[in-house]
């Protein structure tokens, strides 16, 4: 697990996406998260519904439903899933100016709540299905992330993880270089591998049922971003106000990331949890 040499905590995540609210939104959308590129034709906003529309594949979503998204960002993707898919869904983040820009929007069956995840007050097996999308990175206590998904999820449930995935046995100039600060500042308590995942999630109960690593299709979120937030700091004031006074750090990390997606050192990976059923139990 790679932990940064400065600790992070749940305040410090709210303050980093409340205090870059303005930049996240005209660099990396509404969605906040990585687009998924099938056929490389896509426009980056058909990206990133590709990989919303990915997960709600995976986790076989059915009209009805209860859901959970844990680390709803803006809601959008909870959004999506609720008017294509027919489900409820119930939203967490840390962030409270992006549950105020989701409650501007609101969608029928779509509740948004800043509250975190390690500390839900959700009912034991109250929800059919959930996922996480490049939001397990920021728990403090990752086998509690996996446990309270457990815990919440019905028998038979599903659990979706998109993460961004640390290099097995990285070298050490990419974990001194590129990973440590990454996490550092994207305010990343830690991040982990493909390996010390699964062994979190069958530790919490769960079954894996599907990985995929779809790293080279998602790495070009990276260099469009990055000519996003160029394009801004030139033309838009507000961006560089924000981006000049800010105390996170994290537009640094915009070379990092593409140096790590296109060295190896950092992967992203989708995987696809099972609670047991009743027949299994």
């Amino acid at each position: 697990m790679i932990v940064p040499d400065i600790s992070q905590n749940a305040v410090s995540v709210a303050d980093h996406y409340d205090e870059l609210d303005p930049i996240y939104r005209r660099v990396w959308g509404e969605h906040v998260h990585h687009g998924l590129w099938e056929t490389g034709r896509e426009t980056p906003g058909e990206a990133v519904e590709a990989l919303v529309d990915t997960v709600g594949d995976r986790l076989s979503l059915v009209p009805g439903q209860a859901c959970i998204d844990i680390g709803c960002g803006y809601g959008s993707t909870a959004k999506r899933l609720a008017v294509t898919r027919g489900v409820r869904i119930a939203g967490f983040t840390l962030s409270a100016e992006q549950a105020r820009y989701a409650a501007a929007y609101p969608v029928p069956d779509v509740d948004i709540q800043v509250r975190d995840w390690l500390d839900n007050g959700l009912p034991d097996a109250s929800a059919d299905a959930a996922w996480a999308i490049e939001s397990s990175e920021h728990m403090v206590d990752k086998p509690r992330f996996f446990a309270e998904a457990q815990r919440v999820l019905a028998p038979g449930g599903r659990f979706v993880i998109c993460a961004w995935l640390a290099e097995t046995d990285a070298s050490g100039w990419k974990v001194g270089h590129l990973l440590e600060p990454i996490c550092r500042e994207g305010r990343l308590p830690s991040l982990g591998t493909r390996e010390e995942y699964e062994a979190m999630a069958t530790a919490a109960g769960f079954t894996i049922t599907g990985y995929e690593d779809v790293s080279r299709r998602v790495a070009r979120t990276w260099p469009i971003c990055a000519r996003r937030l160029l394009k801004a700091l030139f033309v838009d004031p507000e961006t560089r106000r924000v981006a000049l006074g800010s105390r996170n750090l994290f537009v640094l990390s915009l070379p990092r990331m593409i140096l790590a997606y296109r060295t190896g050192a950092l992967h992203y990976g989708i995987f696809t949890l099972e609670k047991a059923g009743e027949d299994e139990r």
